[in-house]
């Protein structure tokens, strides 16, 4: 029987475990573990990391845990007040908070994509949180976005790392995503280029560089003072819950967070496979009669059933029946349950099998490999059967979050 929520909340990328993992899992001391927040190598490799990514940042004000749901615990354990979180946002963000006794509260994001707040809209929220006694202080946002896999426009962002400012909010950007684009021409920012003395950026590696089974993540703090004193405490954390990575895995994370070739070359070939079934599975779900915007990162995306006989609990468990595995209801992300609105996880149409992913990760054409057509037949099938009769609107004319703008 599967818990309520689930705890497998997050898309799963599909991807085989490379080789180049497991050679250095082996090679790791097998026993024991980091110190709280990460060690001196791991840390030294989540420099570079951050470097070449334009946010500078010394091993002092770095840590790593395992798994982003540890770190934002730690982050928020760390300061005083509530969480923040966009409307919909990832399924295992507010939940967090009831952890520690704070508060969540959600504020809608935009229709046209990503998952950062509309800055009207969370400037509204916090007025309203703090006059019925809350405490609104930290706000987690992701500009590369998990339920929609789309992304949010550097307009907008700046706008509403403006209105958190002026909110007196700080900040945790998760960029869990923002390796995963699909196009080379999408621009994504940070938060931490725009209010760097206020904003934490955090990135889960299962979606990128380790295999989704293993919990790794890395936390940025700012270099200020009070980054350093907000890093201190949230490593107290750390250490009062013993989270920590094992010493097996440490190895493994530093090497791939070095980067090198063999390691970005995977990359590459992933970041190409999620954008090509990212496109495939859009055009299956759009042609059996569901509203949805086109993916531009991760590998996931957010359509809208056309039924008017379902909501989103109700399309979660007629889809999950249908397709033989879990689809989750945009209830889950905290959005409207009355929508028939799901999240459809494309990692899930490589294949079950290390040996069906490598195929298809290798493949000129991944939509042509047989078992992953028969997927994507079943998944046009699933929508067609519940969608409604008749024509459908453009995306774009919906006023759905998942629909369009």
């Amino acid at each position: 029987m599967r818990p309520d929520p689930p705890y497998d909340v997050r898309p799963d990328p599909g991807l085989p475990v490379p080789d180049y993992w497991a050679t250095r899992m082996t090679g790791g001391s097998g026993s024991g573990a980091e110190p709280p927040g990460g060690g001196p190598r791991l840390l030294a490799a989540a420099a570079g990391y951050w470097e070449r990514r334009g946010l500078p940042a010394d091993p002092p004000h770095l840590a790593a845990a395992p798994g982003a749901e540890a770190l934002v615990v730690a982050l928020l354990a760390a300061v005083d007040g509530d969480l923040v979180t966009g409307r919909p946002a990832a399924a295992w963000q507010a939940g967090l908070a009831g952890l520690l006794g704070r508060r969540a509260y959600t504020a809608p994001t935009p229709a046209e994509g990503g998952g950062v707040p509309d800055p009207f809209a969370l400037l509204e929220t916090v007025r309203r949180a703090r006059a019925g006694g809350g405490a609104p202080r930290l706000l987690l946002l992701s500009a590369a976005d998990d339920p929609s896999g789309t992304v949010t426009a550097p307009e907008l962002l700046h706008e509403t790392c403006e209105a958190a400012a002026e909110a007196g909010l700080l900040i945790v950007s998760d960029e869990t995503y923002s390796d995963t684009l699909h196009h080379h021409d999408t621009v994504l920012l940070s938060p931490a280029e725009m209010l760097p003395d206020h904003t934490v950026v955090i990135t889960d590696l299962g979606a990128t560089l380790v295999p989704v089974t293993v919990p790794a993540a890395l936390a940025r703090f700012p270099a200020t003072d009070h980054g350093t004193a907000w890093r201190r405490r949230a490593v107290a954390v750390l250490a009062a819950q013993r989270t920590v990575l094992s010493a097996s895995v440490a190895p493994a994370v530093a090497y791939v967070l070095g980067e090198p070739p063999e390691v970005t070359d995977r990359t590459a070939a992933a970041n190409r496979l999620h954008a090509r079934m990212g496109a495939a599975a859009y055009r299956a779900v759009t042609e059996a009669g569901a509203s949805c915007r086109p993916p531009k990162a991760g590998f996931q995306l957010y359509p809208t059933l056309s039924s008017h006989d379902l909501d989103a609990a109700g399309a979660e468990e007629r889809l999950s029946a249908l397709l033989g595995r879990p689809v989750l209801g945009g209830h889950r992300f905290g959005d409207d349950p009355l929508e028939p609105r799901v999240r459809v996880d494309t990692g899930t149409l490589h294949g079950a099998t290390e040996a069906e992913r490598r195929t298809v990760l290798a493949a000129a054409d991944p939509a042509a490999v047989p078992h992953v057509a028969a997927a994507l037949a079943a998944l046009t099938s699933a929508f067609a059967e519940l969608s409604a009769s008749g024509p459908v609107g453009d995306p774009a004319d919906s006023r759905s979050r998942g629909g369009g703008a």
